[in-house]
């Protein structure tokens, strides 16, 4: 994946260094010309060279009389997921993503993804998993490759897929190997931030170190799940309930081979022949208001679900999100082998 910055040219460039880096931005041949701070100025692609040509500027004219002064762009953190909608069916691929200084730090491809989500994920990494030992006692869990990459990068690359760029990943035991693996994420355009466990935490309680979201809508996930979500659905869904908190979980039927009987004190009022009857699991996938995690407690071990419990009792709104797709939590031998024969077959 190419870096946005080769979609950026410095105001006052000639046409011809604008046409030679078009040339090779090839099927994606658009350029945000910007000034020295980086901050957009203006929009330049091949039609916009013709005409200037036409109007007899030259090669060795500068761009910044043929360019567009009022190009679409996102503004980090603050947009509708229905304008990026809009945007991706209109087919307008390549657009810029500005800060609140107009300064360019992104340019998202929808060639390359299938959304913009407006969330910050949060990777919980930092576990035993000791029930894959002996392939854990020198590799952390998310390490170990499923098919030829990591458990955890299959994970972050599914979630940057949505346009998820703004990621912090709670590690502890080795998390020196996750660190030196994944880096900062500038290779993948995304942004990692690492958030040390001093102490066992929780499925959640490392949440409360972090105090630097860029959303109002934060994400948290196990590391060891294989999963073909749509994160876009996903919030959507979240959004349109007006939830506090949304929870990915997984239906679970169970057939009762005998006709069940249902009774009111002692007395048979009516009965199932042979019912099925469907449970939801929790996915180990959640999906929160930012204020939500204010409701986690610093410096203390907390898990996810003492998060929906607490959330409960304040009377706010947790949803479940079922789905039916692929979903594998990778905690067992036998889960890290079927991984390792689904990989191939799933449909990312």
């Amino acid at each position: 994946m190419r870096s946005y910055k080769e979609h950026l040219i410095l105001s006052g460039s000639s046409i011809k260094k604008a046409l030679s880096i078009l040339n090779e931005l090839s099927q994606d041949a658009i350029l945000f010309v910007v000034d020295k701070q980086e901050k957009l100025i203006g929009s330049l692609t091949d039609g916009d060279i013709r005409r200037g040509l036409l109007n007899n500027f030259t090669i060795e004219s500068v761009i910044d009389k043929i360019i567009q002064p009022n190009p679409r762009f996102i503004r980090k953190g603050n947009y509708d997921i229905q304008k990026i909608i809009e945007y991706r069916e209109q087919d307008y691929r390549v657009i810029p993503v500005l800060d609140d200084n107009d300064v360019v730090i992104n340019v998202i491809n929808f060639r390359f993804i299938k959304s913009y989500l407006p969330i910050d994920a949060v990777i919980m990494a930092g576990g035993r998993g000791q029930r894959l030992q002996p392939l854990t006692d020198t590799t952390p869990k998310p390490l170990l490759k499923v098919g030829d990459k990591p458990i955890m990068e299959h994970n972050l690359n599914r979630l940057a897929m949505f346009g998820i760029d703004d990621f912090w990943v709670s590690v502890k035991y080795l998390g020196e190997q996750i660190e030196e693996y994944f880096g900062t994420g500038k290779q993948k355009n995304i942004n990692i931030e690492y958030v040390w466990e001093n102490n066992p935490m929780g499925t959640i309680g490392a949440v409360a170190k972090i105090n630097n979201f860029k959303h109002d809508y934060v994400l948290v996930t196990n590391s060891d799940l294989l999963t073909n979500i749509d994160y876009e659905q996903f919030f959507i869904e979240f959004i349109k309930q007006g939830a506090d908190l949304a929870v990915l979980t997984i239906p679970y039927q169970v057939a009762i081979p005998y006709a069940v009987l249902e009774t009111e004190k002692g007395e048979v009022k009516s009965f199932k022949e042979k019912p099925t009857y469907t449970y939801y699991s929790n996915g180990g996938i959640y999906l929160m208001k930012r204020d939500m995690l204010e409701y986690i407690p610093q410096n203390t071990f907390f898990n996810a679900t003492d998060l929906m419990e607490e959330l409960i009792t304040k009377n706010k709104k947790i949803i479940s999100f079922p789905f039916s797709g692929y979903w594998l939590d990778v905690g067992k031998h036998e889960d890290f082998e079927k991984a390792q024969n689904d990989i191939n077959n799933i449909k990312f």
